[in-house]
Order: C-alpha cells, then sequence, then structure tokens
C-alpha cells in the first residue's frame, strides 16, 4: 500500500519566509512581509502577489541568493518528523510556492523524497525580478498532489498534508489527513488536524 505525505516548505519545513529573508538583503522585508501574510491570509490572489514580491528582488546576485538559501532555520524537528513518516511507509515530498533554490537544498539537509517549486529567472548571474514554475498558482498545489496520486497509485484515503498558509488549501482537499501546522485561520479551518506548538514531531500522532 503506497502511502504519500506533503509538506509545505516556508513556515512549515522551514522558520519563517525564504522570499522575507531574501529581502532582508534590500531592506524590504517588511514590505514583502505585508504582502505575504495577506496572500497566506487569503486575502490576495497568489499568483498576483508572488510576481509582485519577486519583482522587487530585481538585481539581487543569484550567488548571494544561494547562500541565504544554504543556511536558512528549518522548523524543529522537521528531520525527525521527515524520518519517522518514511518509517512508516510514506513517500515525502515538498511542495512550495517559494523557490527551488531553498527547496532542493534543504532536500539534501531534512532528506524528503522530493521537492516541487518555483524558480527565479536569472540574467548575468543576477534576478531579473521574475519567475516561473509548476507551484505559481493558488492551486498548484492540489494540480500537483494529483498527478503524484496518480503516478504513484496512492489513494486520498493513504495521503497526508501539512501546511500553514492559504495556498495550501487546494492540496488539502486532496487528502484525507489535513493538518494545520501553526496555521493561519483559513487553513485551520479545513484541516482535520491542527498542531499550534512549533514541532513537527507533534504530527506524527495524526499520520
Amino acid at each position: 500500500m503506497n502511502k504519500l505525505a506533503v509538506f509545505d516548505f516556508d513556515s512549515t519545513l522551514m522558520d519563517g519566509e525564504t522570499i522575507e529573508i531574501i529581502a532582508e538583503e534590500i531592506g524590504l522585508k517588511d514590505k514583502i512581509a505585508e504582502i505575504t501574510k495577506r496572500a497566506m491570509e487569503g486575502e490576495l490572489d497568489f499568483f498576483d502577489s508572488l510576481s509582485y514580491r519577486v519583482s522587487l528582488l530585481k538585481g539581487i546576485k543569484e550567488s548571494r541568493v544561494n547562500e541565504i538559501c544554504q543556511n536558512l532555520p528549518y522548523m524543529p524537528g522537521a528531520k525527525e518528523a521527515i524520518s519517522a513518516l518514511k518509517q512508516k511507509g510514506y513517500t515525502v515530498v515538498c511542495f512550495s510556492g517559494g523557490f527551488k533554490n531553498a527547496t532542493e537544498y534543504a532536500k539534501s539537509i531534512l532528506k524528503y523524497d522530493a521537492d516541487f517549486s518555483n524558480i527565479f529567472h536569472v540574467k548575468n548571474g543576477e534576478l531579473t525580478g521574475q519567475v516561473g514554475g509548476p507551484m505559481m498558482f493558488s492551486n498548484s498545489k492540489g494540480l500537483m498532489l494529483k498527478e503524484l496520486q496518480s503516478i504513484l497509485g496512492v489513494s486520498k484515503a493513504n495521503t497526508v498534508t501539512i501546511g500553514d498558509g492559504a495556498n495550501d488549501l487546494s492540496m488539502f482537499e486532496h487528502a484525507a489527513i489535513k493538518i494545520a501546522y501553526c496555521a493561519k485561520p483559513v487553513l485551520k479551518q479545513a484541516a482535520t488536524a491542527i498542531v499550534d506548538e512549533k514541532d513537527l514531531t507533534k504530527i506524527i500522532q495524526y499520520c
């Protein structure tokens, strides 16, 4: 019996928002944080808010972005939770409306099986302010989850999703176990379990 567990990255596997940490470089953390907050609460269209926030990062060197993304603070218990899920027979995947620079590196540390995230457009070693990828829209995670379930032969009944914001709602629709982790109210309303403590090992009891 195949089982699938899907984690969000920012504010779920990672303790913070990657784009805000990058924005600190150019003194725009507070401005971007306000937009991120509204997007995660479901007040703003995810695509529009992501496109605008990334546009503000134009000109930052890709090498600096990679350096930042390789020094992000992971959530307490992240590595242990992933290990425990794998021992229970789950394939563990990360879906992120954030960026490959962060999720691909984190995969080598946290040991999840695959990551699906967005990609900064880079020219001459600098961010152009544009972004593309498979996680650009509010329904992207749900669409990708359905594809993965089909490829892996996993039913909704054997799928667990863990996230914190409005762009996780679409993947919650296709999972029997929906864990809202230190989450915004809009996601808690759709959850089957709520964990408000910053310790990812607390999710294991529901899986």
